[in-house]
């Protein structure tokens, strides 16, 4: 591996050696003296930096590429076209950033070692006096590895349930294991900030940006899991982040693509968003992001949250006591880039009181306004300076002054080990929820059910496998015995597709159909349909929210897996052929799809057998 035996270097310069000694352990550490110690030759750092590198520190950025200085052609033109640079290399060095965000569309997640050796090299590009004019301070490379629903390094690494199925398994113990699995493999490929876990309440059942990123409805026991999972993260010297505050869990449009209003009372936020959060402070939270959403009781000026001080620095700073990082969602979503410009939102959110701005769509108009703003005195070097020392903190505090680079022994000890994956398929079976079952259809018999269809929705897979997720589950049943057939018909069935299904459904044992969002009128009702109309068994797994039963009439058991990524797809397959018991209680409740006022399934439900 590139640069391998580079965390054995001496840092050159007077920034790194003074940096290098931040991390060393002293008496005076436990009494304090040494985060004063720490903090005096933070400051010291700072004060040598010039504006335009303490704007840079400021930033995460995504590059394209899987190498930090020999990207594809293709990854150098989008580079070219977005950074004005070729490489990461040269984004480092032209903006000076204090971290990168990782993504499997920029290429930069292909494989364990090539993930680390990306790592290296930014970290090589940032610190090596010969290669960058920066002020060589090491960066926070960060992704999204929610696991579930949001995953951006796939496998040969361990992929473990998400957030709602850790809800559903309700056990601290088992998030934490799970965030320690998480972030042990995070820390070998050189990310260090990982943007989890999800601290939202997910009361909507519409909700179309969070749902199964949560852990659940009931605001006290998404607090503990999230409380568990910091401690979990924190074991391995990774930085988690609670999103998304105030908290994302009620709203009916997508951040992505509009501006959320959530029209909860003061109090009401009191009582059903903030607990998690709360939760995630007292348990030290290294780094919280904001939500692009407009909470009118939190901010009568209906600023999205994210560019609020009265929601950022009024409640999360002064009420809720937090004086650790504040990273921005995503700068590119169009709920924040709504009511301003490109060139508005870093200085508003500056003023607000981020810290980190992440994924800017038009880097150097972003970099250039920051950089402007101090200039004509809307920011002061001073309001900069307060972020920077709260960065490099975090910095310090993973010892990336000291250590900032991994090993090819360090991924192939801890990336996807026999140990981790055996811990997530453990994990996956105290999560999958058994909401019906009539006359114990479930589970099935090898000896008078082994003929199954298996059809249904098939979304492309974050995992890494080839096929659809059908496909995983056609894998597992024939490695437990059964003989299934698989006829993937999508999302949306057409009707050639539903006669398909029935007639291969004649002569089966069992039908296995899984279910992805399924709403009123959705084809993949009348799917069902046809096909309990065969007298043939059905089973319904639902691959991702838990509230498709509610709309499935006449089926025999119904399932909720609560993703349709591998680990979870096989918990739920080990169940309906029953080699372990079903565990999981549902962490949302299930209303009736005709009256949403009464509750089909209440909140802790689950048959077992």
């Amino acid at each position: 591996m590139s640069h391998r035996n580079a965390s054995r270097r001496t840092l050159l310069t007077a920034t790194a050696v003074a940096a290098t000694a931040l991390a060393a352990p002293s008496a005076a550490h436990a009494a304090g003296g040494g985060d004063r110690a720490r903090d005096r030759k933070l400051r010291e750092i700072v004060s040598r930096m010039s504006l335009e590198e303490k704007v840079g520190q400021l930033f995460v950025m995504h590059v394209y590429g899987h190498s930090a200085t020999e990207p594809d052609q293709a990854d150098i033109d989008s580079n070219l076209e977005e950074l004005g640079v070729r490489t990461a290399a040269e984004a480092v060095a032209k903006y000076h950033l204090g971290g990168i965000i990782y993504f499997g569309w920029a290429h930069n997640t292909r494989a364990p070692h090539q993930i680390a050796d990306l790592s290296n090299g930014i970290q090589h590009a940032a610190l090596d006096p010969e290669d960058s004019p920066t002020a060589r301070i090491p960066l926070l490379i960060s992704t999204d590895q929610e696991h579930g629903a949001v995953a951006r390094v796939g496998i040969p690494a361990t992929l473990l349930p998400g957030a709602m199925a850790l809800g559903a398994a309700g056990s601290r113990s088992t998030a934490r294991k799970a965030a320690r699995i998480a972030g042990a493999e995070l820390r070998a490929l050189g990310i260090r900030q990982n943007y989890a876990p999800v601290a939202d309440v997910n009361v909507n059942p519409g909700n179309p940006v969070i749902g199964v990123r949560s852990f659940g409805s009931d605001p006290e026991a998404v607090a503990d899991l999230v409380a568990a999972q910091v401690k979990g993260y924190q074991s391995t010297e990774i930085a988690s982040t609670s999103k998304h505050f105030p908290g994302h869990g009620d709203t009916k449009d997508d951040s992505h693509s509009k501006l959320p209003y959530i029209h909860h009372t003061r109090e009401q936020w009191e009582t059903l968003d903030a607990p998690p959060f709360r939760a995630a402070v007292a348990a030290g939270i290294d780094s919280i992001m904001t939500a692009h959403i407009v909470v009118p009781a939190l901010d009568p000026a209906e600023d999205p949250a994210t560019l609020s001080r009265p929601i950022l620095t009024g409640i999360l700073r002064e009420e809720l006591g937090y004086d650790g990082v504040v990273v921005t969602d995503s700068l590119g979503m169009q709920g924040v880039r709504t009511k301003y410009g490109d060139d508005r939102v870093p200085v508003l959110a500056l003023k607000a009181g981020v810290d980190q701005l992440l994924n800017p769509p038009k880097p150097e108009i972003a970099w250039n306004a920051v950089l402007q703003a101090v200039r004509d005195g809307e920011l002061t070097e001073a309001r900069l300076d307060e972020s920077i020392l709260r960065i490099l903190r975090l910095k310090a505090k993973l010892d990336l002054f000291s250590d900032p680079y991994v090993t090819s022994r360090g991924v192939d000890r801890t990336v996807g080990t026999h140990a981790h994956l055996t811990a997530a398929d453990r994990i996956a079976d105290e999560t999958t929820t058994l909401l019906l079952n009539e006359d114990e259809l479930l589970p099935l018999s090898r000896r008078t059910q082994r003929d199954v269809l298996v059809v249904g929705a098939d979304p492309a897979s974050p995992s890494g496998t080839t096929g659809p997720p059908t496909t995983v589950i056609g894998r597992e049943l024939t490695d437990l015995g059964f003989t299934p057939t698989v006829l993937p018909t999508g999302t949306a069935p057409s009707a050639a597709k539903i006669a398909e299904a029935v007639a291969a459904a004649a002569g089966k044992d069992a039908v296995l159909v899984g279910t992805y969002n399924v709403t009123a009128g959705s084809a993949q009702i009348a799917l069902v349909e046809a096909l309990v109309a065969t007298g043939v068994p059905v089973v319904a797994v639902a691959i991702r929210n838990p509230y498709d039963v509610a709309h499935l009439q006449g089926v025999g058991a119904s399932l909720a897996a609560y993703c349709w990524t591998d680990v979870e797809l096989r918990a739920a397959v080990r169940v309906i052929a029953g080699r372990v018991r079903p565990r999981g209680k549902l962490p949302v409740p299930v209303q009736r799809a005709d009256d949403p006022a009464q509750v089909l399934y209440p909140v802790g439900y689950g048959l077992t057998y």
